[in-house]
């Protein structure tokens, strides 16, 4: 039996506003008879579309995958209309969620095998670690980005591969950073723009300060990471960052590391959970080999690891 569009367009726009009783004023259709066009969409794909969580409705794994091709469809309808010129190939969606403090070099580098082809469509949203697990268990996005592994339970299983990790270094302008100065002195001596609390890379940062009994001066906290490389770039202080954030402003000289290497790292996690129906484009970038382009490197520019679980 042949798919039935008016059942899909209706599926369409109950997806894309989230409430049934709104669609169904808009469309000028009672909810009972948008309900039962539903119901009959689901009995042909034989997958249930949605499902109710008190007064909302959330896409189930078959809906999100239904929208993805009811966008691709519709879409190439209102395009066809227009230019009355032949469609190309259909664009396959990938919903990427950042953590706001990863590095946009290392995001860029990890999603690269994908960002020229013209069949895919990337959608990439930064948050923070909850917001991102929420919508992953929600099947917002198909694959998470985290510097640090979430808590798997019974209830959901995240799956976590390991992607890389990379020696975390202390920068800053020429002007301030002497490279040759032991980490004491710099403690010592010069204000420190950190990461905000809680992350794993300023935990270990200020434990490392404890053990040496010092307190720095700490003159910023930032959770983004392409604002801690302005910050030091403005000459405020001292970042703790890995060169990979900082990459062209070492290359250029405009920003120096420091010999001495705190000994901290910083770890990059893709982040899944079990599907009956994965993304591909996730498989694809989860299997292919490191690429140096955005390796972890540390100051002798040396792959650190990276390794999969």
């Amino acid at each position: 039996m042949p798919l039935n569009y008016h059942h899909l367009r209706y599926f369409w726009a109950v997806a894309h506003d989230g409430n049934l009783t709104r669609t169904a004023q808009r469309l000028n259709l009672s909810q009972s008879a948008l309900s039962v066009q539903i119901k009959e969409l689901e009995h042909r794909l034989g997958h249930p579309l949605f499902e109710r969580r008190g007064r909302k409705l959330h896409l189930t794994e078959a809906g999100r995958i239904a929208l993805d091709h009811a966008d691709a469809i519709f879409t190439t309808g209102q395009e066809l209309v227009a230019t009355l010129q032949e469609v190309g190939h259909a664009r396959q969606a990938l919903r990427v969620g950042a953590q706001a403090t990863l590095s946009r070099n290392f995001q860029i580098g990890f999603l690269r095998p994908i960002l020229t082809r013209p069949d895919v469509e990337l959608i990439l949203r930064s948050g923070s670690p909850t917001e991102l697990l929420e919508g992953l268990e929600t099947l917002n996005f198909d694959v998470v980005l985290m510097s640090h592994e979430p808590t798997a339970d019974a209830l959901t299983r995240f799956e976590t591969h390991h992607i890389g990790e990379q020696a975390v270094s202390i920068v800053g302008t020429p002007e301030r950073l002497d490279p040759d100065q032991p980490i004491e002195v710099l403690l010592e001596q010069q204000p420190f723009i950190l990461p905000t609390v809680p992350n794993s890379v300023r935990a270990a940062f200020d434990a490392m300060a404890s053990r040496m009994g010092l307190r720095p001066q700490v003159v910023a906290e930032v959770d983004d990471m392409a604002m801690m490389r302005l910050l030091a770039r403005e000459d405020i202080g001292l970042a703790l960052v890995a060169p990979i954030v900082v990459k062209d402003e070492l290359a250029s000289g405009r920003l120096v590391e420091a010999r001495a290497h705190p000994k901290i790292t910083e770890s990059f996690h893709a982040v899944t959970v079990q599907r009956r129906f994965p993304n591909p484009l996730v498989h694809e970038l989860l299997a292919n080999p490191s690429d140096p382009a955005f390796s972890a490197q540390g100051a002798s520019g040396q792959l650190v690891g990276s390794r999969r679980k």
